[in-house]
């Protein structure tokens, strides 16, 4: 009655042996998923514009940019250009009442700094491509191009004379600020116009160094806002003369050749 089942093994054995060998004869075919590119891949290059306050300046510190290249996933090269105007805290604003003019008392210069620099940027935290806060710290440095451009006021000569302010037709001159030639506070009538010497500007070269924090935020890939908060280090070959000292023993209490900082810098731009 079994006598069949012996033959009936046999002929399985042989059909799942033909099946396995035309298995592997069968040409493979491999299924290719594609991979969408991650956020680290999809930029090369970032351009920033930022606005700057810090301790060393007025209300407004400067303006800076930035241009920075990926190098991997995590590592930015970057070149950058900052200009800032440095004010001296022992400043005093001294007002004319007779006709209601300003100026600075004992000061003969604006300070302004240009700061062209290299760094690098390392991404610390990542934040989602379309959400969230990424945070990266920077560490740059490079030269500090300080310009002390003079500072004007409009003086008049005849009053400094009769004690009588006629603004029609007095001698009256705009000249950089010295309180030696400059004597008499009464006939200072006002500030001079802002690039009134710019002819005469004096360059004074120093250097500097920055590391800060960015926290960028934003809810589109190739766009870029956000802060970044940091300290800087600057010194100078020389003493930046903001105000003229009444005698040589107040240049070193007046003015100073190095200027570390506090600094705030609120950016945008884009990325390609």
């Amino acid at each position: 009655m079994f006598s069949f089942l012996p033959r009936f093994g046999g002929l399985l054995a042989l059909g799942l042996l033909a099946a396995i060998g035309a298995r592997a004869q069968a040409p493979v075919r491999s299924e290719i998923i594609p991979v969408a590119p991650s956020d680290e891949q999809s930029y090369s290059k970032e351009v920033v514009y930022g606005v700057n306050f810090n301790t060393q300046g007025g209300l407004l510190g400067g303006v800076s940019v930035r241009s920075s290249r990926v190098l991997d996933d995590r590592l930015l090269r970057f070149w950058s250009i900052e200009g800032v105007m440095l004010k001296n805290k022992a400043k005093e604003l001294t007002i004319n009442t007779i006709v209601g003019g300003s100026y600075v008392d004992r000061k003969t210069n604006y300070a302004f700094v240009l700061r062209p620099s290299i760094g690098m940027q390392r991404i610390l935290f990542r934040k989602a491509a379309d959400a969230g806060v990424q945070v990266n710290g920077l560490l740059s440095l490079g030269p500090s191009i300080g310009l002390l451009m003079p500072y004007y006021i409009s003086y008049d000569y005849t009053a400094a004379r009769t004690q009588v302010i006629n603004i029609q037709t007095d001698d009256i001159r705009n000249e950089q600020y010295d309180p030696f030639k400059h004597v008499d506070p009464n006939v200072i009538l006002d500030h001079g116009p802002l690039f009134s010497g710019i002819g005469e500007t004096k360059v004074v070269p120093g250097f500097h160094l920055r590391g800060g924090l960015s926290f960028e935020y934003g809810r589109y890939r190739d766009a870029v806002t956000g802060l970044e908060a940091g300290v800087l280090i600057e010194g100078f070959t020389k003493r930046m003369v903001i105000l003229s000292p009444g005698n040589l023993s107040e240049t070193d209490r007046l003015n100073r050749q190095f200027f570390p900082s506090v600094y705030l810098t609120l950016y945008f731009g884009h990325r390609s």
